[in-house]
């Protein structure tokens, strides 16, 4: 019942957006009944910020190609890849619309970036023991630039995204931290 009801609940936010959501719309798509949801979150912002946190905590696969051009172009891909979808573009809308009002969805918006970024720090850590980074490059600061380009044209300008963006956010972050530009550990 829990895994269909957080089915239902993404699904419902892809087709009808957090302000449209309600706890009716998630119960029939789900199945079930509506008191069923109550009895398991209080409200639908809980209801929203576990689907989310569920469906966006699967493990990401961490690339290990042997250079870290190759790496973070893996990396960058499987980013894009993610937030096109309409599950992916359904999360950036509502933890936008929605993260400072309901404290709930900022922090679990908080600890999908965290949990990104720990599991992803490997990918630095071996290009630096292999010469192919600065020492001293902080991992959460060369990802985020990484992350950057993508998430300036998914949230603010509509661009297109897709894999020539995710290999061109490589290159910036890849110059970047060979000119040093990058904050230092």
């Amino acid at each position: 019942m829990r895994a269909a009801v957080l089915e239902a609940t993404i699904a419902e936010l892809t087709q009808t957006g957090y302000a449209a959501l309600t706890v009716d719309g998630v119960a029939r798509r789900a199945g079930v009944h509506k008191t069923t949801i109550y009895r398991n979150w209080s409200d639908s912002d809980r209801l929203v910020a576990d689907a989310l946190a569920g469906h966006f905590a699967t493990d990401v696969p961490i690339p290990d190609t042997g250079a870290v051009e190759g790496d973070l172009r893996e990396l960058a891909r499987a980013l894009v890849a993610t937030m096109t979808t309409p599950a992916g573009r359904a999360l950036l809308t509502t933890v936008l619309s929605d993260a400072v009002r309901v404290p709930r969805l900022a922090e679990i918006k908080n600890a999908l970036f965290d949990d990104r970024f720990r599991r992803a720090e490997p990918v630095v850590t071996r290009a630096v023991e292999r010469g192919e980074l600065p020492a001293g490059t902080d991992p959460a600061e060369l990802l985020r630039t990484l992350a950057a380009p993508i998430y300036f044209r998914l949230v603010f300008t509509g661009e297109p995204v897709d894999d020539t963006t995710a290999d061109r956010a490589v290159r910036i972050t890849l110059a970047a931290a060979h000119a040093h530009a990058l904050p230092a550990v």
